[in-house]
């Protein structure tokens, strides 16, 4: 009977907890780090101030945990969406599209107001920079098998990769203060020609 009653509440304990850092993410994508308090967060989360500080006792454990969440988020909508086709234009094309829709959206927000913030603030660089770290390695590992390629055997593969995850990122920073995807689908457009041609090239 013990065991059934411990249940249900560390069932509820761990839907407040997954509340609290769906609402410090939202929060951090709309309006930024310094207006990501724990009171607003809670009330975003629909929970008391005291069940927020039950959880994570400070504004920094909070935010620590969030910055895993949105790393772990932003890498898990990477693994599910990646296409897994034949190779090929259509495939170079797919994948080059879903990067340019990985570096837009709530997550990535969330994540460029913590880098604004992390630059100005040594102890939260300390934080930020690991996991963007991972969250770099792992999707750089990801895009290569995405397209199919390999960048030991194929020089220049390595780079070629790299720019169109720089691209990306810098399409979905320009995207943040206003829409711009009609511009980013053709230059997107423009740039799975160009490394199809450069995967292609003996």
């Amino acid at each position: 009977m013990v065991e059934a009653v411990r249940e249900p509440r560390q069932d509820r304990s761990r839907a407040t907890r997954r509340r609290l850092l769906e609402a410090a993410v939202d929060c951090l994508a709309e309006v930024g780090w310094t207006g990501s308090t724990v009171l607003v967060v809670a009330e975003r989360a629909g929970v008391s101030r005291g069940a927020a500080q039950h959880h994570f006792p400070t504004r920094e454990d909070l935010f620590t945990a969030a910055i895993d969440y949105v790393t772990e988020e932003r890498l898990a909508h990477l693994r599910a969406n990646l296409p897994n086709l034949p190779p090929g234009p259509d495939r170079t094309a797919a994948v080059v599209t879903t990067l340019g829709e990985a570096f837009t959206g709530k997550m990535f927000n969330a994540a460029l107001h913590l880098w604004v913030a992390a630059a100005s603030d040594p102890h939260l660089r300390s934080l930020v920079l690991p996991l963007e770290a991972k969250v770099g390695r792992e999707t750089h590992r990801l895009t290569l098998a995405a397209l199919g390629v390999d960048e030991k055997t194929h020089p220049g593969t390595r780079e070629a990769v790299q720019a169109t995850l720089d691209m990306a990122r810098g399409l979905g920073l320009a995207n943040l203060l206003t829409d711009d995807t009609p511009r980013r689908r053709k230059v997107l457009s423009q740039w799975t020609t160009m490394l199809t041609a450069a995967l292609t090239t003996p």
